[in-house]
């Protein structure tokens, strides 16, 4: 070989080997390194998530019904008590002298009104009596005035007749105003019993009210009080006026908060699953018991119709109570717990993971088939928008997936349904064991239909954020 050879072709494999690298450093240049999975078949469900607290479905807060100091507390916290077990006992000394005033008082009253029925009994028999003269006296009358006038009798027995007859109706007269009166007195003195009668009820109510009772079957949850110390009458949020609380454990929810975004799929009859803080490691099953009707605001806890503010853009959630199936033994109210309601199950259908699903304008997708035919890859925006058939302008977002054929990433558009807590249901667009991007979110944010793709999935290795000092 020539000796000017040599040289020759060493310099042309060093450019060879330069047109080489080049040509790799641009082609990884327009690389994308992505991460994959596969839309497979299978099952999915659709998870509401919502979180609140364990709730008895009957409960009661007893209420202080008048003033008085506690003397005794029958029960503690934790015991178990039918209705109408004695639960506290308030002092009663002044409400228990009262009824027996009132009694005393209503014994005299019942004395005097069956002095009043003698009294009326009397002016009767006096009435009847008086009835019985005056017959007899107007018969005598009658009698005398016919002999008279035959001259069989003398005029002095006429007048005699007829002065015993006047008599005989003045002494009716008197005798009907006096049983009328001795009635009147009857009936004022019955009058007086009976409201001597409702008073004595009145008071023996303020005294029954000095014993506290049971108004269900329950546990006592909470005792807030103390002997000795003053009860007031049931106002809100007044010291003194909240008693104790008993809860009915046989029947026991989780009463969880859902989203206004989420509430549309939750009906009563769903199953739930609900893990309680206090009880590590296990879940409870459970159904949807009932949903609110009313938002209720996440700040204040009110109902929307109870805001001042009509126009708050507070976020709102709805109460939604998860009956437990079987509830732990021990469970106490106010436990903190999280429910997982089944809103919908799909089987053997297209699922891919959720963070696959991507959004690309229509100007977009246009602009990437421009640019695949050697184009600019910039399309004018339309001057005048769309619109639905209703006038509204028409959205030009398209929903799909980044799949992978031959190295380059194609955008399927794509028609979802449910969605579980990683994967999404994919109605039409995908088949079984198509390659479909994932990642990274970088990538998948900028990444355009036809790009060159590599695929790495590999974890990536975790960075330790701690520095020595």
């Amino acid at each position: 070989m020539k000796t000017w050879k040599k040289p020759a072709l060493i310099i042309g494999a060093i450019v060879a080997l330069a047109v080489i690298v080049v040509i790799s450093v641009r082609s990884n240049k327009d690389t994308v390194t992505v991460q994959t999975s596969y839309a497979v078949k299978g099952n999915i469900i659709s998870l509401v998530t919502a979180s609140g607290e364990i709730r008895p479905e009957n409960y009661t807060n007893v209420l202080g019904q008048g003033i008085g100091k506690i003397t005794d507390i029958d029960v503690t916290e934790g015991d178990v008590v039918k209705k109408g077990a004695v639960l506290l006992r308030v002092e009663s000394i002044q409400p228990a002298a009262d009824v027996k005033a009132q009694q005393a008082t209503i014994e005299s009253m019942e004395a005097g009104v069956q002095s009043a029925q003698a009294n009326d009994t009397a002016a009767q028999a006096d009435v009847q009596q008086s009835e019985a003269n005056l017959e007899k006296a107007t018969n005598d009358w009658k009698r005398g005035e016919g002999l008279y006038k035959e001259g069989l009798i003398a005029k002095s027995d006429y007048d005699t007749y007829k002065s015993a007859y006047g008599a005989a109706v003045a002494t009716l007269a008197g005798n009907e105003a006096r049983a009328k009166q001795a009635h009147e007195q009857l009936v004022a003195a019955q009058f007086n019993q009976a409201q001597a009668s409702a008073t004595e009820v009145h008071l023996r109510d303020v005294l029954d009210k000095t014993i506290y009772n049971a108004p269900i079957d329950g546990v006592v949850t909470y005792i807030p009080v103390k002997v000795g110390e003053y009860v007031v009458p049931g106002i809100q949020n007044a010291e003194g006026s909240y008693l104790l609380t008993i809860a009915d454990m046989s029947k026991v929810n989780a009463e969880v908060m859902v989203d206004e975004a989420d509430i549309p799929t939750v009906r009563t009859g769903q199953e739930a699953t609900v893990v309680i803080d206090a009880y590590p490691g296990r879940t409870f099953k459970g159904h949807v018991a009932d949903v609110g009707e009313e938002a209720i605001l996440r700040t204040s806890g009110l109902a929307t119709t109870q805001q001042t503010s009509a126009n708050s853009q507070e976020a709102r959630d709805f109460r939604v109570h998860v009956r437990l199936d079987e509830p732990p033994e021990g469970i106490r109210p106010g436990l903190s717990c999280t429910a997982k309601i089944q809103t919908a199950h799909r089987t053997e259908v297209v699922t891919i993971p959720i963070q696959s699903i991507a959004i690309r304008t229509k100007q977009e997708l246009q602009a990437d088939e421009e640019r695949e035919k050697g184009g600019s890859g910039i399309t004018l925006a339309a001057a005048k928008p769309a619109l639905n058939s209703d006038g509204t302008v028409a959205t030009d977002d398209v929903q799909g997936v980044f799949v992978v054929r031959n190295s380059k990433a194609i955008f399927l558009p794509v028609q979802t349904g449910i969605s579980g807590v990683t994967d999404i249901e994919v109605t039409s667009g995908l088949q079984p064991g198509d390659v479909v991007i994932t990642g990274s979110y970088e990538a998948l944010r900028s990444l355009h239909s036809g790009a060159t793709v590599k695929i790495d999935n590999s974890v990536p290795a975790i960075t330790d954020q701690t520095t020595s000092q």
